[in-house]
């Protein structure tokens, strides 16, 4: 992957809607880009929460590394080994006798699990910093979004594909970390925090292409990051998946699609919906109960 993909020509080429707060408003917002698109042509500064998502990552990359050590790391971080624990003894993994010991937990999970559960956390405590209390309900309700995403993935990756569910449960609970950073960004800006509405034309906008360049910042494969690109632009539902691509679009419109967390014109998010077909929507209630037990893991 290259360095970010707009410039700060092509940020003007989106037809905004009216600014009902003046110039000063529309200055501060357009500024948020140009600051945003500084920053992801060069090095990425995450929140301190992330710092040991991106840390495990790299280790979990590195084939050298033993179990041992994996499992001496995650150790270390007590929020992190205690939700994978959480997450091995769930009835979506157990198979067996419950587990105490995180290297049996990193066994049973397998290492993209640990992977997946580490940014899921860092994402969690992002949206749960006290900086983010002006987006609060925003930030509550794309987290929601975003679990409801990669339970849906991964259902349809283990039900319909030959695709990893691990691997589409990672996709799902990502595709929308553009908006996710841009939620974090926003809080340096005074009158983005005094005008949250304002602030959801913005993220409507511009988290899908930011989001692309913060998930190749976090190192995620490439072909993992291609397939989220453009995850919000309506085509048509194949009559099964045929690629990660695909089981992640229609993760994301099962769960709602950007309508739902920015909880506006549900009308649109229930025909897309329908419109993707009986096979899907018979598999809604399975997703809506992994949400439900994932969602209380992370809590």
């Amino acid at each position: 992957m290259g360095p970010f993909s707009f410039s700060l020509k092509t940020m003007t080429t989106p037809a905004a809607p009216p600014d009902k707060s003046g110039p000063a408003l529309s200055a501060q917002r357009f500024r948020m880009l140009e600051d945003i698109a500084a920053e992801l042509a060069g090095d990425i500064q995450f929140p301190t929460c992330f710092d040991v998502a991106v840390r495990l990552r790299r280790l979990l990359n590195d084939p050298e590394v033993s179990l041992e050590k994996i499992a001496l790391a995650i150790s270390a971080d007590p929020l992190i080994s205690s939700k994978l624990l959480a997450l091995a003894n769930s009835a979506a993994f157990c198979g067996g006798q419950p587990l105490r010991d995180i290297r049996g937990a990193i066994q049973r999970l397998g290492l993209e699990a640990v992977r997946t559960t580490s940014l899921a956390i860092a994402m969690k405590q992002m949206l749960q910093s006290r900086d983010l209390v002006g987006f609060d309900e925003l930030a509550r309700r794309l987290w929601q979004h975003s679990l409801h995403s990669a339970a849906a993935a991964s259902l349809l990756a283990g039900k319909m594909t030959r695709i990893r569910p691990d691997e589409a449960f990672l996709a799902g609970m990502v595709h929308d970390i553009g908006a996710f950073y841009m939620l974090y960004r926003a809080t340096r800006y005074p009158e983005l925090v005094a005008r949250p509405e304002s602030l959801k034309y913005l993220v409507a906008q511009w988290h899908e292409s930011i989001g692309i360049s913060v998930l190749d910042a976090l190192g995620l494969p490439e072909d993992m990051v291609e397939a989220i690109r453009d995850h919000d632009q309506r085509r048509e539902a194949p009559p099964v998946p045929r690629n990660l691509a695909d089981v992640v679009y229609l993760g994301n419109i099962l769960a709602g699609a950007h309508f739902e967390w920015l909880y506006e014109d549900a009308e649109s998010a229930d025909a897309e919906r329908f419109a993707l077909g009986a096979q899907y929507l018979a598999l809604e209630e399975e997703i809506r109960q992994h949400a439900a037990e994932i969602g209380a893991i992370f809590t």
